[in-house]
């Protein structure tokens, strides 16, 4: 019997991907109509505590979320469209058949640009170089800290609030790491806020090269480029650009890409594995100096070392990080007292009076909106997935931690409001999870994602 002609063969249209169960679709949309019931729920409680005389101060304006009503437009309005509407379009496409490191460095200079376009919806100074300049934020300090290695010795006996020279709201609310980072930029001449808010977003786009990165090393390669574009498109962009959580994020996220990157260089014999071992728990180390709850992180480091399989990758970081540790109480600041002081500072403010009953779930309003549509929906499928793939698959493993570390932080009371950015550094890890929607409807998932992001953008003015 001949072969068939391979001409013929060539001009046969390509089988076409089987279309997404109904069941699935609906389910998928379900779950995106609980979380906007939530949202909604969230607002309408919020708004009627807002109320004067009402006798419960949340101290929020526009609740969920840390913003003021204020429909606008501004400078980088068409541009974030143009951006979305490229993304969306050939997003997916460029992702699945560029080279992978071209496919990276793609997604990172994207999501650049959707972050700063999304910052300069509300102007030069009001959306980028003066949001880290206002006197509850760091660079309020910077120029009062002329001795570091004082700052560091005096920094725990200045975190409680009502003295002569308590730190302002963010320095106070976070270990010493996060300021020294706005120090060291302006030793380095980059004085002001629109050096500190460009250091701020190319950090934070990092997370668009990060956990695609991670996914490909832990051995999902064809996910990471699946999960790319909606790492680019993600509407926690609006709070990446420019809180300084957004540059927490980055550097965390790096720190984990770099842990994957250690344990497949061991399972390879690679040379690179010890640097990127070390260079792994320098970050992760130093992450817990930038933000006491970073610590939650340590889930999903053990997501990684679980799926890397490399003992020695996790042994190297945990040797680099607590060598971070090490130096920072040699220079005279202990994470455990900083910690403990920050805790009763933090019910010194807005903290007491901001109820717990309410806050508990109207957080997870608040990180939904960052998250968005997609993200909500890819969760739906991941928790109803087969438990017996969960410990191979890092798709499914690195979305659990990051939930898990959500619902700790959530229970625990120490983030009441503002979880939109403070939860960033753990909400981009579940980002991997939108690998499991189905393709012939993934591109209206990017769309749903970009018009959350825009709405969010244009009808309110984010604070911090």
């Amino acid at each position: 019997m001949s072969e068939p002609n391979p001409a013929a063969r060539l001009a046969e249209p390509p089988a076409r991907e089987p279309a997404a169960p109904v069941s699935g679709r609906r389910a998928d949309l379900l779950a995106v109509a609980a979380a906007a019931v939530l949202v909604a729920a969230a607002t309408a409680v919020g708004l009627y505590y807002n109320r004067p005389n009402s006798g419960v101060v949340i101290f929020v304006s526009a609740p969920p979320l840390f913003a003021d009503w204020l429909p606008h437009v501004g400078p980088g309005s068409v541009f974030a469209v143009l951006v979305a509407v490229a993304v969306v379009l050939h997003g997916p496409v460029l992702a699945a058949r560029l080279p992978w490191r071209g496919a990276l460095a793609a997604g990172y200079f994207a999501s650049l640009a959707w972050i700063f376009s999304l910052a300069m919806v509300d102007g030069w100074a009001r959306g980028f170089a003066g949001h880290l300049t206002i006197p509850q934020e760091y660079l309020h300090e910077v120029p009062g800290i002329t001795d570091i290695p004082r700052m560091l010795r005096e920094f725990s006996s200045r975190i409680l609030d009502f003295q002569p020279h308590s730190w302002t709201t963010h320095v106070s609310g976070h270990p010493p790491g996060a300021t020294l980072v706005f120090v060291w930029l302006d030793r380095l001449g980059l004085h002001g806020g629109a050096w500190a808010a460009t250091a701020v977003v190319l950090a934070g786009s990092l997370v668009a090269v990060a956990v695609p990165a991670t996914v490909a090393l832990l051995g999902r390669p064809e996910a990471a480029r699946e999960v790319l574009p909606f790492a680019v498109l993600t509407p926690g962009a609006v709070w990446i650009g420019v809180s300084a959580d957004g540059l927490f994020a980055g550097v965390t996220a790096t720190g984990l890409a770099l842990l994957a990157l250690s344990a497949k260089g061991f399972a390879h014999g690679r040379r690179y594995a010890v640097p990127a071992g070390l260079a792994a728990g320098v970050l992760l180390g130093f992450g817990i100096f930038l933000s006491y709850g970073l610590v939650l992180l340590g889930l999903l480091a053990l997501a990684v070392a679980v799926l890397g399989r490399q003992w020695r990758a996790a042994a190297l970081a945990i040797a680099a990080a607590l060598a971070v540790v090490g130096v920072f109480a040699w220079a005279g600041f202990w994470w455990l007292d900083g910690y403990h002081l920050v805790v009763e500072r933090y019910y010194q403010g807005v903290a007491l009076v901001r109820p717990y009953s309410y806050w508990v779930w109207a957080d997870l309003a608040a990180v939904a909106v960052a998250l968005g549509p997609a993200v909500v929906a890819a969760i739906r499928r991941g928790l109803g997935s087969s438990s017996r793939s969960l410990l191979t698959d890092p798709v499914l493993l690195l979305g659990v931690a990051a939930l898990a570390a959500i619902l700790f932080a959530d229970v625990s009371g120490l983030s009441k409001a503002e979880t939109e950015r403070i939860w960033l550094p753990f909400g981009v890890w579940l980002l991997p999870m939108t690998a499991l929607l189905p393709r012939p409807g993934r591109r209206w998932w990017l769309a749903a994602q970009a018009v959350t992001a825009l709405a969010v953008n244009h009808l309110l003015l984010t604070g911090w």
